[in-house]
């Protein structure tokens, strides 16, 4: 071990000596954090969470008639929302009641929520606890501090108290450094999952709704033509 890592060794245990235990414990809750995140992420990448296309094609194929087609290019992805829709598929395929698809494919999209939610309450936990923790440290630094400070008596030395203040103080940096991003990650990946459950529930429901934003095909010239004879014939048939 050279002189620079020798020095980087001091300077880390010299850190933990100055925040006590608790920030150790603050450690080790951000490497619990640190791995939660990238097991989230290792999830989210095999769900294909960000794929938006595969179920918008196959409600495509589905409403141009191909439903085989529509079906299968729905089971080619991972993604709960595309997966749901292939349920949905299927079950149009075999003609069964719509109440009963849905019922099918809403238990399906609730498990498939409820893994991806599985390990966010551990994050919710500890972006909560970390920055408490840190104040709990700082007030038992600043105990101490004051301790030694009343343990001096007439012999106070002001470098003492300001030294055992940082010290103090250290705990709460930590917690806050541990808790602003796993907040953060946490409020991103809730968002995420609340997005693809906006996903299969638009989804499923256009598997039994008709797409109204199509315009009507305009009347060629010669239905324009007849419109007034139609009207005539009509007010002829009334009289």
């Amino acid at each position: 071990m050279d002189t620079t890592e020798m020095f980087a060794w001091e300077r880390l245990v010299g850190f933990f000596g100055a925040g006590g235990p608790v920030v150790a414990i603050l450690a080790v809750m951000s490497v619990m954090a640190l791995t939660i995140v990238l097991v989230k992420l290792w999830q989210f990448r095999s769900a294909r969470v960000s794929d938006l296309r595969s179920a918008g094609e196959a409600l495509q194929l589905h409403r141009a008639g191909q439903s085989a087609a529509a079906v299968a290019r729905a089971e080619r992805s991972r993604n709960p929302a595309a997966q749901a829709v292939a349920r949905a598929l299927r079950g149009v395929e075999r003609g069964l009641p719509e109440a009963k698809v849905r019922e099918e494919v809403t238990r399906y999209g609730r498990g498939a929520l409820e893994s991806l939610r599985t390990g966010l309450r551990p994050l919710e936990v500890i972006g909560s606890l970390a920055p408490l923790l840190g104040l709990f440290g700082t007030v038992l630094g600043m105990i101490e501090a004051f301790r030694q400070l009343e343990a001096a008596g007439n012999r106070v030395d002001p470098s003492v108290l300001s030294g055992g203040i940082w010290e103090a103080l250290l705990t709460t940096a930590v917690g806050l450094a541990v808790a602003i991003p796993v907040v953060a990650l946490l409020n991103w990946l809730e968002r995420r999952i609340e997005r693809l459950a906006h996903r299969m529930d638009d989804c499923v429901t256009q598997v039994f709704t008709v797409d109204l934003s199509e315009t009507a095909s305009a009347p060629n010239e010669d239905e324009a033509e007849d419109e007034p004879a139609r009207f005539r014939a009509a007010g002829v048939a009334r009289r």
